[in-house]
């Protein structure tokens, strides 16, 4: 019988990876191309209209619920105003982490190459991606909605202690369900005008950084030594256990004058909730898998996390 040794296996799956330095290139082009101002782009000065929603209504957390139901119009349409701004808000700390987990990555490597330069240009949307968001919460006239003090410590351990892949693996998490979502969300015309001007700019351009965080994801999961590959199973279970959790802000529920436990008992138990996160997340749990990041424990944890069906 012949057996396959593991460098083998390794050369034949470097065999399968795109180069590096050729991805991000072409990432540079199209960053060059289609990259937008917001603070130029969006009229910022334009009122809200009224009836309109500031989040499709079937992607608010309590839609289809008994307690949705008892709910007037105009309530509803309060809370996805408010849930808007809690989403900006989880955006906004999601992507200081990803600012600093590509600052890390890039941190010995050549900065003449165009894999760092990418980073680099990845930071500067991020950054006007946060302003963007921030800006959006402020003329809303909601409240910041900052994770809670254990998601944040949780945070800050992650980015001191993660992997390579670990960070990749967290960035596309981060990415991808809000991406399934927004574009869903600004061909809407129920929905704001400005706030599907700002989810077409975040589509446009989030769509090179989960490009980006793909490719560095796959060669980094043939590459990285095996205790890094395993932690990284591990650590991103447990990551999209948080993500999962912090993706519903209870204070929303208590300033839109909704009882929050019981919200959050509805929410929870909400089977077309349960369907929405799935859907959201079914293109990167795919893509997971298939990389083999959902294995062993990691696998357990995120199906734990109600992300993985």
């Amino acid at each position: 019988m012949t057996t396959v040794s593991e460098a083998e296996v390794l050369r034949d799956a470097l065999g399968l990876l795109k180069d590096r330095e050729q991805v991000a290139e072409r990432l540079l082009v199209s960053s060059a191309k289609h990259s937008f101002d917001p603070d130029k782009e969006l009229d910022w000065e334009a009122p809200w209209e009224d009836g309109r929603w500031y989040w499709p209504p079937e992607l608010v957390s309590l839609y289809g619920t008994p307690m949705w139901e008892r709910m007037s119009e105009e309530q509803r349409i309060d809370l996805s105003r408010h849930e808007a701004a809690a989403l900006a808000s989880l955006g906004i700390w999601f992507e200081i982490i990803l600012m600093q987990l590509l600052v890390r990555h890039i941190y010995d490597k050549a900065a003449t190459s165009a894999h760092v330069r990418y980073a680099l240009t990845e930071i500067e949307d991020e950054c006007r991606h946060s302003k963007m968001f921030a800006r959006v919460i402020a003329k809303g006239g909601t409240p910041y909605y900052p994770v809670s003090r254990a998601h944040q410590n949780l945070g800050r351990l992650f980015k001191t202690v993660s992997t390579t892949p670990g960070s990749f693996t967290a960035t596309l998490l981060g990415e991808e369900i809000l991406d399934w979502m927004q574009r869903l969300m600004f061909p809407d015309e129920r929905v704001q005008p400005l706030i599907r001007g700002v989810t077409r700019i975040h589509v446009v351009e989030e769509a090179r950084h989960v490009r980006y965080a793909r490719e560095e994801l796959r060669r980094q999961m043939v590459t990285a030594p095996r205790w890094s590959r395993e932690f990284t199973r591990v650590s991103s279970g447990e990551f999209a256990r948080v993500f999962s959790v912090a993706f519903v802000n209870p204070e929303v529920y208590t300033n839109v004058g909704l009882d929050r436990r019981a919200a959050l008992a509805e929410v929870r138990a909400s089977a077309h909730r349960r369907e929405v996160m799935q859907t959201g997340a079914g293109r990167l749990t795919e893509f997971l898998d298939d990389i083999g990041v959902l294995r062993g424990v990691g696998r357990r944890l995120w199906r734990a996390s109600g992300l993985l069906a």
